[in-house]
């Protein structure tokens, strides 16, 4: 029997992942249909803001025309020396003719600056329209995409399991066509197809060992890290030293570099909870890890924030959201009160946030981040 090789664990890896719920294209378009959705709703709120705001500022323009006019010409009517007793007596100073000159100059500039403030509102409104039409074409669009996708899942299933059966009666041709749909390249189609047509090769092995959790999968997005398909011909042996280098990165080995590369950055393992530390394993990335303990380092950022907001460590959006919240005005003492927002949105939606409250009038400086 042929030792499975990486290239083609790899291979296999994609071709199982692509079969159930974990598929990354299916994650993909629910990712896009999430964000679609949210930016619906977002635009949804900010359109009807904006009509309040336009509805506000026609009806200013219209009350501000109106009054103008009528106060003009009660000025106008208004003789002071039929006054001038009274006004002098009790020392008020009303020259109409001087409140009149000041009204006929004040008067247009006033209600041109509204004018100005309705345009841009409506100007607003009109992109805001766009882009909610653009969230509900793309949900409708990511629905029938979706059901493409499950169809082409259900037909790989299909050809997965006559090969497993020993009964693949598809043609390579066929084959190559639908993995094309998932992305795969020529190589990895031509290469991806042997395996099903030949599966003693390798897929029954694999099945096999999987099933009966005889060998560590990786996780579902671990095949996009693989280097360029290099299959080579030559077919190896299982030996026990091939084992021994497998179970060489077994979780205990993983455990160890983790908190090695903790201790590295000045952090405590110990202080994690077991669930916190069990996520971070999960999510290990070295470079993000010790990207993201600078970035809060290079802050003046109390790392004991992380305690109890752990994702923060594997947040690749750590950066962007910072910026964010320092350009609108938060100092990082604001931040370290209330770490937690850094974990409640990612970059989108912590945007679509301070979006929604500007368009309300609201100062996102002013809004504690517990309001957020």
């Amino acid at each position: 029997m042929k030792m499975i090789t990486n290239e083609v664990k790899g291979l296999l890896d994609k071709l199982y992942n692509l079969r159930g719920e974990d598929s990354v294209i299916l994650k993909q378009m629910n990712k896009e249909r999430q964000n679609a959705i949210e930016t619906q709703e977002r635009t949804k709120n900010e359109k009807e803001v904006l009509l309040k705001e336009i509805d506000r500022l026609t009806n200013e323009e219209a009350i501000l025309a109106e009054q103008g006019n009528k106060l003009m010409d009660v000025l106008s009517n208004i003789n002071r020396d039929d006054f001038a007793f009274v006004l002098e007596a009790l020392k008020i100073d009303f020259e109409p003719a001087n409140i009149n000159a000041k009204v006929n100059k004040l008067l247009p500039e006033t209600i041109e600056k509204v004018v100005r403030e309705n345009e841009s509102a409506k100007e607003k409104l009109d992109n805001v329209e766009k882009e909610m039409n653009n969230a509900i074409t793309m949900v409708e669009e990511l629905g029938i995409r979706k059901d493409e996708a499950l169809s082409n899942q259900s037909k790989l299933n299909e050809y997965i399991n006559l090969a497993l059966n020993g009964n693949i009666n598809i043609t390579r041709d066929e084959i190559v066509s639908l993995l094309e749909k998932f992305d795969f390249t020529p190589e990895e189609q031509r290469e991806t197809a042997k395996l099903l047509m030949f599966p003693e090769d390798a897929l029954f092995e694999y099945d096999n060992k999987l099933n009966g959790k005889e060998v560590e999968i990786k996780e579902p997005l671990d095949f996009i890290k693989e280097e360029p398909l290099n299959i080579a011909p030559k077919e190896e042996k299982l030996t026990i030293e091939n084992v021994e280098m497998i179970s060489e990165d077994s979780a205990e080995s993983a455990k160890g570099k983790l908190e090695n590369l903790m201790a590295g950055i000045g952090l405590n393992a110990d202080k994690f909870s077991t669930k916190a530390f069990t996520k971070i394993l999960e999510n290990y990335d070295e470079n993000l890890l010790k990207k993201n303990v600078e970035i809060l380092k290079s802050k003046n950022m109390d790392l004991d924030i992380l305690l109890e907001n752990y994702e923060i460590l594997y947040d690749s959006e750590l950066q962007e959201k910072l910026d964010k919240l320092l350009a609108i005005g938060k100092e990082v003492e604001d931040i370290c009160l209330m770490p937690s927002i850094l974990v409640k949105y990612d970059l989108n939606g912590l945007t679509n946030t301070i979006n929604v409250l500007q368009v309300s009038g609201l100062d996102p400086k002013k809004v504690p981040l517990m309001a957020y």
